[in-house]
């Protein structure tokens, strides 16, 4: 038995595949794994012309020293004794834009499957490692972009950190500028000052009589009377003119009425006198 099947994808990719027991088990189409079995091994459907026979077996995929691979299984019918031992060379030659997988080999067996046409057996084992040809290859193109979408995240991470590395150097070259730009301490105190300069700082030698008053008068008064408290001397508030203007008539009016009232009295002392 003779088959090639040309892949686009490159031969080194095609190798770590083979490489790799769970990418052989995820390739062979329709093989459902068995929980707890080896990592190419449990159930498989085949159909041969109108017929499909269910198989439970392994498949071991082996690298040779001549660059093949050794492909070995064997099968048990599950509704039977029949039983399947293949045993292929596969070889990986690469061509333009992709590789070439190459078959040969040969396979032994009996049960239900010896009993079918030859030529819908050969039909069934070609479009099956058709199929496997092409899922490999499948396999290994997403094992490529997992591989570049990694890279471009690793990419990522290592511009952010330049990021941040720029950033914190930039930070600390600022703050090198500031201390740089500020002033020595012990250059303040030790500088020499001119009398006239002290003079200038202490300002005039005496204060204004209204300023010292208020200073006194502010001596042991809280904040809050302070601050509401109104201005005296020269800065206390002119107060308003009056508005109400007294009556002449009104001064002479009190000292009449107590005539009056005087003459009165007289008067009635004079008439009981008489009487």
């Amino acid at each position: 038995m003779e088959q090639e099947v040309f892949v686009p994808v490159p031969a080194e990719r095609l190798r770590a595949a083979l490489a790799d027991p769970a990418q052989v088990a995820r390739a062979v189409p329709g093989l459902q794994q068995d929980a707890g079995t080896e990592p190419v091994a449990g159930r498989l459907k085949v159909r041969v012309g109108g017929h499909t026979i269910t198989y439970r077996g392994a498949l071991r995929v082996s690298p040779r020293e001549d660059g093949a691979y050794a492909v070995e299984g064997d099968a048990t019918e599950v509704r039977g004794s029949g039983v399947v031992k293949p045993i292929l060379t596969l070889w990986l030659r690469e061509a333009e834009a992709g590789t070439t997988l190459r078959f040969e080999g040969t396979a032994s067996a009996d049960g239900r499957i010896a009993e079918l046409p030859s030529e819908a057996v050969d039909s069934a084992v070609t479009r099956l490692l058709n199929r496997f040809a092409a899922n490999l290859a499948a396999e290994t193109a997403e094992a490529a972009e997992a591989e570049a979408a990694e890279a471009v995240d690793a990419d990522a991470l290592d511009d952010a950190a330049d990021h941040v590395d720029a950033g914190n150097a930039i930070d600390d070259v600022d703050d090198v500028d500031d201390v740089d730009e500020s002033p020595v301490p012990g250059a303040v105190f030790e500088a020499e000052v001119s009398p006239s300069g002290l003079e200038d700082l202490a300002g005039p030698g005496e204060p204004p009589a209204e300023a010292a008053h208020a200073r006194r008068t502010m001596i042991g008064r809280s904040a809050e009377e302070v601050d509401h408290a109104p201005p005296r001397g020269r800065y206390a508030p002119v107060p308003a003119p009056q508005t109400v203007v007294p009556n002449s008539t009104l001064r002479w009016a009190a000292p009449a009425a107590a005539l009056v009232v005087a003459s009165a009295i007289v008067v009635g002392r004079a008439l009981r006198r008489r009487g």
